[in-house]
């Protein structure tokens, strides 16, 4: 842990450095170096219809607290249905995933207790213009090396879940801001 003392600080509305990661848009608001390596809180943008791959992270908690839009979250054998207001922690090494399940994009704070932040910024794509879709497909050979290096192993794809037949089969990304 670092030596010197945390300063505080304030982020405006919509501050923070944002990364196209797996797809979302994510935007650091404290990074460990603010938390003396405590935690990290990220705000992410999942898109319409996106589902993250079956992952662990082998070191860390995740917690996130559900801002817009409604997912299910898969983690071990349960599953929840979460929507605004909801809180959920996924403890360090249980698999877990999500599907965002509205017709609109999930927003959430995502907090985590280790190098979270780091692993998106190692993995994903910086968001100069917040505004223009993410990279086509991720880097999946630097998410791997990152996970390595990070303890977030990304287990495989998510596994099937039931869609309707009016539902998207394409992430389409709707942001605002």
């Amino acid at each position: 842990m670092p030596t010197t003392q945390a300063r505080p600080y304030v982020l405006d509305p919509g501050g923070g450095d944002a990364h196209w990661f797996f797809g979302c848009l994510v935007t650091v608001k404290a990074a460990g170096e603010h938390t003396d390596g405590r935690f990290a809180l990220t705000e992410f943008v999942n898109p319409v219809g996106f589902a993250s791959p079956l992952h662990v992270h082998h070191d860390e908690h995740e917690a996130f607290y559900v801002l817009e839009g409604t997912a299910e979250v898969h983690c071990g054998d349960e599953v929840f249905n979460v929507s605004p207001g909801s809180f959920v922690l996924l403890p360090s090494g249980i698999p877990h995933w999500h599907r965002v399940s509205s017709d609109t994009p999930m927003r959430s704070l995502v907090m985590t207790t280790g190098q979270f932040e780091r692993y998106v910024i190692a993995s994903g794509e910086p968001a100069r213009a917040r505004r223009l879709p993410p990279p086509a497909t991720p880097d999946v050979g630097r998410a791997a090396a990152a996970g390595e290096r990070f303890r977030i192993e990304v287990l495989g794809p998510p596994p099937a879940a039931p869609r309707s037949q009016d539902e998207p089969r394409q992430l389409r990304v709707h942001l605002s801001g």
